[in-house]
């Protein structure tokens, strides 16, 4: 609001401190005309969309995440809403935000200029044909393109004819995820097969035989990594690519011998965050023994993030 003003005093502006929630959204959008999503979680998405419906308001929807970028106007003119194209929400472990993914500032830049325009347009009268329509922006190749949308759906829940959706709900409990913009830490195994990196540090300063994964994109491993750590892509692991479960199993065979082969060899498993580690670990425990051994695999919580801040201060974080 204060660089809004900078730009702009004749402008009123009006900040509310605090997340938007399901008890005070539909108050507060029933003050506006139109309603900007500029939001980055998957609840906010659905619950500013709902009310916009209830309060009968058009929604200008942005969203960028790397080098795309999207844009769509739900809720006017009889075009969709968000859950016309999106009924349910995707499971919490396959939701990518900036925090996790990443994205150029230039690409929310566009976007955000686009849905600027868009609300001038809707305001002044002259219309916006986004809610027939997707953009789809690819910063990469420089690329704008208009995607035809489905009309809105006669038995969508909060839009259709005989909407089940009444009143806002619980959306965190409804998506499965927190309504934040900040680092996910999702919840795929058990307890019993995770440890904490204090609880690493200790296997590595006892020199206990194992085999430390190291399953995120190249593009990470080159900005800072654990010298001792066999690197393979989570990718290449969905994949079941037979060079690298080779070379993982070759480490554990070289790492067996230190034990007279007396036991069995852990595969601890890192990522950036402790999301993708848990996602490599499920994949290990399905290989079929046969063929590639029994693996012992268990992720080390909160990943390289947790290490930096945990263990080692000097380890870089991005």
């Amino acid at each position: 609001a204060a660089a809004l003003r900078r730009l702009n005093s004749a402008v009123q502006y009006v900040p509310y401190r605090g997340a938007l929630r399901p008890r005070s959204a539909l108050r507060l959008v029933r003050q506006y005309d139109i309603v900007a999503d500029c939001s980055d979680n998957v609840p906010t998405r659905y619950l500013v969309s709902d009310a916009c419906v209830l309060a009968g308001k058009p929604l200008v929807s942005g969203s960028a995440l790397r080098l795309e970028g999207q844009l769509v106007v739900y809720n006017y003119r009889g075009g969709p809403c968000y859950r016309c194209l999106f009924p349910r929400p995707p499971p919490p472990d396959a939701v990518t935000n900036c925090a996790d993914g990443g994205v150029l500032g230039v690409v929310t830049g566009v976007i955000g200029c686009m849905q600027a325009l868009e609300v001038l347009k809707i305001a002044s009268g002259m219309g916006s044909s986004f809610n027939r329509y997707m953009l789809m922006f690819d910063a990469l190749e420089g690329r704008f393109r208009n995607i035809k949308l489905r009309p809105k759906k006669a038995d969508c829940a909060v839009c259709g004819d005989s909407p089940s959706v009444t009143c806002l709900q619980d959306y965190e409990a409804f998506c499965g995820s927190s309504a934040t913009d900040k680092c996910r830490a999702v919840q795929l195994l058990p307890s019993g097969d995770r440890i904490s990196v204090q609880r690493y540090k200790e296997l590595l300063d006892g020199r206990v035989p194992h085999v430390l994964l190291d399953v995120r994109p190249q593009v990470e491993v080159d900005i800072c990594r654990l010298e001792h750590a066999v690197h393979i892509p989570l990718r290449k692991l969905e994949e079941k690519d037979e060079e690298s479960l080779q070379h993982l199993q070759k480490r554990i065979c070289e790492e067996k011998q230190r034990t007279d082969d007396q036991t069995s060899v852990p595969v601890y498993v890192v990522c950036k965050l402790g999301n993708d580690s848990q996602k490599a670990v499920k994949i290990l425990q399905e290989l079929p023994a046969k063929e590639f051994g029994s693996v012992l695999a268990k992720d080390i919580k909160g990943g390289l993030m947790a290490w930096a801040t945990k263990i080692d201060s000097t380890f870089p974080q991005y």
